[in-house]
């Protein structure tokens, strides 16, 4: 019952696409991008005075010929970085198929392309470290073996002498492996504290601006990337930008480079320590701050609230500024003007409720169910299942409430909580068919809970909801076959027929309601099965 796992590093949120085009570079763009880097291995093996290989999928072999734009060595880093990283999986998958020939040639290739790397970062970084030193000679002299043992293998027949040769070369690969690892981090290190410092030190908007963007950029390069730079005063640096008056226009960037870094501990950690959760609060409750910066103090609430991190359930720094947040968060899903908005603040509320059940109480006095109830017949402002997911989030957290039945009927709720079971996905994407199961699921499980007060089931009753519920259970297709949207279809059908049992038929009350629980679900889960 996540709210929100995910891009920015919450995954089953897709943004839009003003949002996607800040966020990461389109795909197919990307891969243009690298194929104007890209040549065939058959001059690399000319060079190296070997034969080409004929074997099939040679001629899928590319290689970097040339690297980024001068004076540019986090690209460089990241390109060479990605490259010598395939190598190192496709010799791994090669040598563990026997093919000599292939782990051979691949080894030569690997060798060209660290020693290019170390060469052009040399070219363009700052002066070297000794340690840098010490990992670039362990790095050549284990390409250097890495080669020679494989080029031996070459000339053996002996399969007795191969099997033990072959742990020898497994041996010295994962030890390559491990020298490129520190290596890269050593030097993507050097580089984030550059751009750290220069963030820190620097009171000109445009130099912060496009420092920032560089730092957002490697935030998408993944976890590995984000520790470092929560490690080196990333997220100090930048709650230091979002402290200044005149840096405001930059907050929105620099907040959503913070949402990035906070996927990781490290991130979270930084967070408290530099009392981020208090500057957070100040500008959810700032009017005078633009929607766009609010929305992405929204965003980052939503990352450090996260229940699919479980690091985030120890920020009690949280706690203290808490009923501010929500207020603000509430707030901004009214008056939210698009669907970006609302979806980052009604996340950030859904995270909330699992953050502590206090929340729940503080939604209730502020009419939040009147204010969400109210969104969703605002298409501007919830378009999509991803949307109506943080809410049924949030409705099924708070119905645990007594008081909440009442708001929801008054409301009209039950009859939006049965459209939410009728949720069905526009393209069929994996991340929308997944969000409207979850929005199915959490609609049941909201009206099993409401269902305890005797006018909620009447109503439920009145709307034909255990029709849909039935119709749920028994055919595989309305529910995309999830186990999930059955038990919850079970245990809210179980509910209803508690409190209405004449809404229902003798086969669906014999089948559905009456045996046990595990039994009802083995006869639906089975009924996709064919015997033909």
């Amino acid at each position: 019952m996540m709210a929100l796992p995910g891009g920015r590093h919450l995954d089953s949120i897709p943004l839009p696409g003003q949002r996607l085009h800040l966020m990461q570079v389109d795909s197919v763009q990307r891969w243009m991008e690298d194929l104007k880097l890209m040549t065939e291995c058959e001059c690399m093996c000319v060079l190296q005075a070997k034969p080409i290989s004929l074997e099939e999928d040679a001629q899928g072999d590319l290689i970097l010929a040339g690297g980024p734009g001068p004076g540019d060595p986090l690209q460089l880093l990241l390109k060479r970085g990605w490259v010598i990283s395939t190598e190192l999986r496709r010799i791994g998958q090669k040598l563990a198929q026997d093919r000599w020939a292939r782990v051979h040639s691949m080894s030569v290739r690997l060798t060209c392309h660290a020693r290019s790397m170390v060469s052009e970062y040399s070219a363009v970084s700052r002066s070297s470290s000794q340690e840098m030193g010490q990992i670039e000679k362990l790095l050549m002299e284990k390409c250097s073996e890495l080669s020679a043992v494989t080029e031996r293998c070459l000339q053996v027949e002996n399969e007795h002498i191969l099997k033990s040769m072959k742990a020898c070369v497994s041996e010295t690969l994962s030890t390559l492996g491990q020298h490129f690892g520190q290596l890269l981090e050593l030097a993507l290190t050097r580089e984030v504290q550059a751009l750290v410092r220069k963030i820190d030190a620097s009171d000109n908007i445009y130099t912060t601006e496009s420092t920032t963007g560089n730092l957002f950029s490697l935030t998408q390069e993944g976890a590995p990337l984000c520790r470092i730079i929560a490690k080196e005063g990333g997220v100090v640096a930048l709650f230091k930008v979002c402290r200044q008056d005149s840096f405001r226009c930059l907050y929105p960037q620099a907040l959503r480079t913070l949402a990035s870094i906070c996927c990781v501990e490290e991130g979270v950690h930084q967070l408290e320590k530099v009392d981020g959760v208090l500057c957070l609060a100040d500008i959810l409750t700032d009017d005078s701050h633009s929607e766009a910066t609010r929305a992405e103090a929204a965003a980052v609430v939503a990352q450090v609230t996260s229940p699919h991190l479980p690091f985030t359930q120890h920020l009690s720094s949280f706690l203290e500024s808490m009923e501010e947040i929500v207020t603000a968060l509430v707030k901004l899903c009214q008056e939210a003007s698009s669907g970006e908005v609302f979806l980052l603040a009604s996340a950030a509320l859904a995270n909330i409720t699992f953050f502590d059940t206090m929340a729940c109480e503080m939604l209730l006095q502020l009419n939040a169910i009147r204010v969400l109830l109210e969104a969703c017949s605002d298409k501007q402002r919830v378009d999509t299942p991803y949307t109506r997911d943080q809410i049924v989030t949030i409705l099924a957290n708070m119905s645990v409430l007594e008081q909440c039945a009442s708001d929801i009927i008054q409301e009209n709720g039950v009859q939006l909580i049965m459209g939410m079971l009728s949720e069905k996905p526009r393209s069929g994407t994996p991340a929308e068919v997944a969000a409207c199961e979850r929005v199915q699921q959490k609609a049941a499980v909201t009206l099993a809970r409401l269902s305890r007060d005797p006018d909620v089931a009447r109503e439920a009753v009145r709307l034909s909801c255990m029709s849909r519920l039935i119709e749920l259970c028994r055919s595989p297709s309305e529910r995309n076959s999830s186990d999930a949207v059955l038990v919850a279809c079970l245990a809210a059908l179980r509910r209803l027929a508690g409190v209405c049992p004449e809404g229902l038929q003798d086969s669906d009350f014999q089948q559905l309601v009456q045996p046990r629980l595990v039994d009802s679900f083995l006869l639906c889960s089975n009924m996709e099965e064919s015997f033909v």
